[in-house]
């Protein structure tokens, strides 16, 4: 009887650990900050593209001092937006 409250103990306890192992993933994911090599393998484009569109302004990013930076969240909406084929 303690074996078996022992167990279903742990069971909860680790299907709670996993759970907010989970959701801590997906809120890090949501707002995870990119530079412009993983933005460039992401999309599949060029670091050139990605400067290309930045000075264009026609993707979405973020700028400390010379540096840029863009939200994974953002760029995923920025696809998401582009008119399907």
């Amino acid at each position: 009887m303690l074996e078996n409250f022992i167990r279903d103990s742990y069971i909860k306890s680790e299907k709670v650990y996993i759970e907010r192992e989970s959701n801590e993933t997906q809120m890090l994911f949501s707002n995870q900050i990119l530079r412009v090599e993983q933005v460039a393998k992401i999309l599949g484009y060029s670091k050139d593209h990605i400067y290309r569109l930045v000075n264009q302004k026609k993707i979405p990013f973020r700028k400390k001092g010379k540096t840029l930076f863009f939200m994974s969240q953002e760029i995923f909406d920025w696809v998401n937006d582009g008119v399907a084929s």
